[in-house]
């Protein structure tokens, strides 16, 4: 962390402040960022350090390795994005400053991906919510593609999922009522050349973890 003096230079130039108040996803802006990462070493002042990472072989390529730090801090997040910094950093036991960084280290390695607002979906007259899965023809790279661009500009799907096994994709729908669910399997699906054949289930109840954590490595060594 650097020396309270540096740090106080830094904020009389423009730079972030340490006990900076803001939200922790809020825009620090283009020119703030700028001038810390050309002045900071004349003033003496490090920035954010660069995430460690370790490199995985097979489809994922180089992953951020995420500490039990990080871990507090995405959890804290994820139950309340719109908290200040300074709030993060007194949940989580650390200093704004240092907070502030890790919070930017994260969003730079792309593991903290944004910060989003919940939604009713029965306030949304979305009542009726369903799981559909599809199958298309011919099994290609265009038909799929061309099939996952379609199913995700309709207003009723909210996800989209390419699968494997007897099922192509798993669509995740929120209509009004039961009719219109029925409108969107006739009108939407059974209309198009690529679909043979496709499978519909009324979701009665859903509940999620409200906080993703890290998993330890399954694979020794």
């Amino acid at each position: 962390m650097p020396e309270p003096a540096a740090t106080e230079r830094l904020a009389e130039h423009g730079g972030v402040d340490r006990d900076d108040d803001r939200e922790p996803g809020a825009p620090t802006g283009p020119d703030v960022e700028f001038f810390v990462r050309e002045h900071a070493p004349k003033l003496g002042v490090g920035t954010a350090p660069e995430p460690e990472r370790r490199t995985k072989f097979g489809s994922w390529g180089t992953i951020p390795v995420v500490d039990e730090l990080d871990s507090a801090i995405l959890a804290h997040l994820q139950r309340d994005a719109r908290q200040t910094n300074r709030e993060l950093a007194a949940a989580v036991g650390i200093a704004p400053s240092t907070c502030l960084e890790r919070v930017r280290a994260l969003r730079a390695s792309g593991v903290l991906t944004g910060f989003h607002a919940g939604v009713d979906l029965a306030a949304l007259n979305r009542h009726v919510q369903a799981l559909i899965s599809v199958q298309v023809r011919p099994l290609n790279r265009g038909v799929i593609e061309g099939f996952k661009s379609y199913a995700a500009a309709l207003p009723e799907v909210l996800s989209v999922y390419v699968v494997a096994g007897r099922d192509d994709f798993l669509l995740h729908v929120a209509v009004p009522d039961v009719d219109a669910m029925h409108n969107f399997l006739m009108d939407r699906l059974s209309g198009r050349r690529e679909v043979v054949g496709f499978n519909s289930s009324v979701i009665y109840q859903h509940t999620r973890n409200p906080v993703i954590t890290p998993l330890a490595d399954q694979h020794p060594g």
